[in-house]
């Protein structure tokens, strides 16, 4: 069925091999297209016909990270056929660091980390267009559906009324954090690397706007539990080799702490057979921080003999 549709679409029509890949959430189906003669690798999404406008304006931010030098895909063409959407991109060489870096010595984990940090800023110079809404206000809105959503579903976290408490002492500091773009996925299996180098960031299609400190909850939840030197190096990439003041770690605290509620609702929603896995990280990062009664978490105070 693919090779059919794929023989409609111009710029893979005349491909050699079609390979699926089947890695991550995404409803999209991706799809690795070998091309004749010195034509190499192009990466194909097909998608829902009524998506084409979402995926313009994702194809149109694949335009801009290439302005600002952000090693990710490659926009090439967008369109639909009588059938599907169609999106095609270059095609990143390589495999997904989560996968690899457990092979790496420490020193090569915390540069992959610093290389990643330093990339994520790039991402961080585009700012939201005027027509997004306050960060605070949409981030306000969403947790509170999530901590409503939570109270009745039936799974109850360790402590929670404390975590709650400690939101609500600090959700103030949201008001006056800037509304930039955020990949909002930005983690070890989103990377791609070569020769234990990064060469690229995939995944773009989860993209949102907001406070660029959002961006490391995903540190706390899935990258610390692979890599701490990878970890530890994303932060210092992100401040070129300074430490993070008191003000990075009680926001990156605030969103870790509003992630809890939104974490147990959309892995009950989406991916319910992992709830159990969730669970155990949201336990571990809670342990990380002591329920929040410490704001920089336990593993980034580990003395480190990679700087």
């Amino acid at each position: 069925m693919i090779e059919i549709l794929a023989r409609q679409i111009p710029y893979v029509s005349d491909f050699e091999k079609i390979i699926q890949i089947k890695k991550g959430y995404s409803s999209d189906e991706k799809y690795l297209i070998h091309m004749p003669d010195d034509q190499g690798k192009l990466f194909l999404r097909i998608y829902k016909p009524e998506q084409l406008d979402a995926k313009k304006s994702e194809y149109a931010l694949l335009e801009k990270m290439q302005d600002y030098g952000v090693a990710s895909l490659k926009p090439i063409a967008i369109g639909k056929t009588m059938e599907k959407g169609y999106m095609i991109t270059s095609y990143i060489e390589g495999n997904d660091a989560g996968e690899e870096i457990s092979a790496y010595s420490e020193q090569e984990q915390y540069d992959l980390g610093i290389a990643a940090g330093k990339e994520l800023k790039k991402m961080h110079q585009y700012a939201a267009p005027e027509t997004i809404a306050p960060w605070h206000s949409r981030k306000i809105e969403k947790h509170r559906k999530y901590l409503d959503a939570y109270l009745s579903c039936g799974i109850k976290v360790k402590n929670d009324k404390q975590i709650m408490d400690f939101i609500d002492e600090n959700i103030h500091l949201m008001e006056q954090r800037p509304n930039l773009f955020q990949h909002d996925d930005f983690h070890l299996g989103n990377l791609i690397v070569k020769n234990k180098k990064l060469a690229g960031v995939i995944d773009f299609d989860r993209y949102d706007w907001g406070d660029p400190i959002h961006e490391f909850l995903k540190i706390g939840i899935f990258s610390r539990g692979i890599s701490v030197p990878f970890s530890r190096g994303q932060i210092k990439g992100y401040f070129q080799g300074e430490e993070p003041g008191e003000e990075f770690w009680r926001l990156y605290s605030l969103y870790m702490a509003m992630c809890v509620f939104s974490s147990v609702i959309w892995t009950l929603n989406t991916i319910p057979e992992e709830t159990n896995d969730m669970l155990q990280k949201i336990d571990t990062f809670l342990d990380d921080h002591d329920y929040f009664s410490r704001l920089q978490p336990k593993w980034y105070n580990k003395l480190s003999i990679y700087e």
